[in-house]
């Protein structure tokens, strides 16, 4: 055990935080401590970290086990160029090479027995520095660099020249280079993009030590986390699994609790409706019977009613109108900022009912794209049409309609005057205005306040087509959960721009990535995207090279097949099929049966490896299964089966590809 929480109490004045909270972290376990906004998460963590002490309990940390933190909020004044400063944190490595160096001089200087004491502290040395990774440090500086979106041109710049969360990221590149036994790290994903939290996902899933997490990104703890302590009425409760098990399990908890609570009061219930009745009858032993009763049901301990938001809290969201089959289509679409170009002859379709999620790198153009559509940028080139009876409800950070000088209430019952006070009171609850807040002028918020009070303004309009610029930021992990269960059995078409990946895969029937310029679909949620996108990109290379494409939107592995049967005509075309000749005939009708048979066997190979894609994600469920944790045997098996499945899988994909080729 490296480090143990032991009844953890604390309080601010008459607000409990936090309740007899206990846990604890082995060697190389990751854990994330969950729970809404203000239920004491990062209070936890000041707490295990000493920077605020504990009303009752205590923090145990092992004295051989080193600490690593980084905070939400610190400050971060290193006065060094970017790599100077990742430099620093290998101090201890380069001061071994340096040893090495002077210890490979004096043993051409001496002889002897001085000579053997010299080469006998080299030896210690040099152990030591392999044992460290010594001759890797540079490599690993810049790995961590490049990992959290640093390019080489940042690595001379002066740290004092970076952005707030650039700052941020050079902070966390240094905790994660100096390799403490335990890694404590607060909301670590705000500051960077996909691909950066991607790789931070990597390298803390493989990482040698233990890491504790506090995160709203779902899908970030649902790859690191073994794990979780939810905060909820300042009382913890462990869960032992990744977020989805924890989610899974957590409701089955609270229906449980739910359960027992209802069956509880009936028989409360049920209990005075018979002392009720026995008294009625107004005798000595009906009395006493009654009475007898009443000392039974005084004994019972009664049990709170479980409190859960996101089940008391239902957002039913009704467009006003159908709209028509196609929702919105792009053609030819370019727009450039100067120089700089973001995308051009960019297409894309949108049907009715679906939930499109549009994503790429920070600065690609997904944020513009919307704007063009809702006629808040001009395009330079190219149409977008909106189809018959549309009607869109559009929410942008930046561009907020909201009246300053109303209260938050006043903002939502103005703008819906037929909606009843309770309806707007849960609304705004589940955007996390409660109580008195609800009373707050729109003035007076943050940004982030305004952004939520649009968020549930726009929730509650009859629009047909919702377009969402990053709606989960500043929600927490229950709020988001109600966003998506509201979009998901919203009738209407969603298009959002988001980063936050779990929201993206509940969400989402379609993928689109704006990358290199250029448009990528993928019908599926984002576990697909994730799954198919390397398949996908070669594809469209090859169809590129081989057509001169520019853009491509086929959804999967059938865009190397959509190319090939689209370019059987042109083939045809070419050998003369408006030829009589019986010979060019027979030509032409070879090659069909050859492109049919070409696309069959696609098909079935497609088939096939679906089929081994699925089986390895079942087989990968129950290696993960809480469960199976302490059966060797069945986890040898499983990883036998794991591996031969992959190897039937590789063969597969190697077919896929030549038949594409071909």
């Amino acid at each position: 055990m490296l480090l143990a929480c032991q009844n953890i109490s604390k309080a601010y004045g008459t607000n409990q935080i936090l309740s007899d909270v206990s846990f604890h972290i082995e060697a190389r376990e990751k854990i994330a401590i969950v729970g809404i906004n203000g239920c004491g998460k990062t209070t936890l963590l000041k707490v295990i970290m000493g920077e605020e002490a504990a009303d009752n309990g205590q923090v145990v940390i092992s004295k051989e086990a080193a600490v690593g933190y980084l905070s939400q909020h610190q400050d971060i004044s290193f006065d060094n160029t970017v790599y100077d400063e990742m430099l620093e944190t290998k101090k201890f490595i380069i001061d071994m090479e340096t040893k090495l160096r002077s210890l490979e001089l004096d043993m051409k200087e001496y002889e002897g027995d001085r000579l053997e004491q010299i080469m006998n502290t080299y030896n210690k040395v040099q152990s030591e520095y392999d044992r460290l990774n010594g001759y890797a440090y540079k490599s690993e500086i810049t790995g961590v660099l490049k990992g959290l979106g640093f390019s080489e041109a940042d690595y001379n710049r002066h740290i004092s020249t970076l952005s707030g969360g650039q700052k941020m990221r050079i902070a966390l590149g240094r905790l994660l280079l100096t390799k403490p036994d335990i890694i404590i790290l607060d909301e670590p994903t705000n500051h960077l993009d996909m691909l950066s939290t991607a790789w931070l996902e990597t390298f803390l899933s493989a990482y040698d030590g233990s890491v504790i997490i506090v995160s709203h990104d779902r899908y970030f703890i649902d790859k690191i986390a073994t794990k979780i302590v939810e905060i909820d009425n300042t009382k913890a409760t462990i869960y032992h699994g990744n977020y989805s098990y924890y989610a899974k399990k957590r409701a089955e908890v609270r229906a449980s609790l739910m359960k027992a609570y209802l069956n509880q009061q009936q028989e409360i219930k049920h209990q005075e409706e018979v002392i009720t009745k026995l008294k009625q009858f107004n005798r000595e032993k009906s009395i006493k019977r009654a009475e007898s009763r009443e000392k039974m049901l005084a004994k019972i301990d009664v049990l709170e009613k479980p409190v859960e938001t996101a089940s008391e809290m239902r957002l039913t969201l009704t467009p006003s109108v159908e709209s028509g089959n196609d929702v919105l289509t792009i053609r030819e679409l370019s727009k450039s900022f100067g120089s700089h170009n973001l995308f051009s002859s960019v297409d894309m379709d949108i049907k009715r009912g679906e939930r499109v999620s549009l994503i790429g790198g920070n600065g690609t153009g997904k944020t513009t794209i919307l704007k063009i559509i809702n006629r808040v940028v001009p395009k330079d080139t190219g149409t977008v049409t909106l189809g018959s009876r549309v009607r869109i409800g559009y929410y942008d950070q930046e561009h907020q309609v909201l009246s300053l000088h109303k209260t938050i209430f006043e903002e939502i019952s103005d703008a819906y005057p037929d909606m009843n006070n309770t309806k707007i009171r849960n609304v705004l609850a589940a955007f996390l205005f409660t109580g008195e807040d609800v009373f707050k002028k729109i003035g007076d918020l943050s940004g982030g306040e305004r952004g939520r009070v649009s968020l549930a303004k726009l929730m509650l309009s009859p629009a047909n087509f919702l377009i969402l610029d990053e709606p989960t930021n500043h929600l927490d992990i229950q709020s988001k959960e109600i966003l998506e269960e509201a979009l998901k059995s919203y009738t209407g078409t969603v298009l959002v721009v988001s980063h936050d990946r779990y929201f993206i895969n509940s969400v989402s029937t379609r993928i689109i990535e704006l990358k290199d310029k250029r448009l990528y679909s993928f019908i599926g949620d984002y576990d697909y995207y994730e799954a198919h996108r390397g398949i996908v990109y070669d594809a469209a290379s090859e169809n590129n090279n081989a057509a001169g494409s520019s853009t491509t939107q086929n959804p999967s592995m059938k865009t190397a097949f959509t190319a090939i049967t689209d370019s059987a005509p042109a083939q045809t075309t070419q050998t003369g099929s408006l030829s009589s000749s019986k010979e060019e005939y027979l030509k032409n009708k070879e090659e069909q049966a050859r492109i049919r048979k070409l696309a069959n066997d696609l098909k079935r190979t497609e088939a096939k490896i679906e089929e081994l894609e699925n089986a390895i994600s079942e087989i990968d469920k129950e290696i993960n299964n809480p469960e199976n944790a302490t059966n060797s045997f069945k986890l040898g098996e499983l990883s036998a089966q794991r591996e031969k499945t992959d190897s039937e899988l590789m063969e597969l994909y190697e077919k896929w590809e030549t038949l594409s080729n071909v």
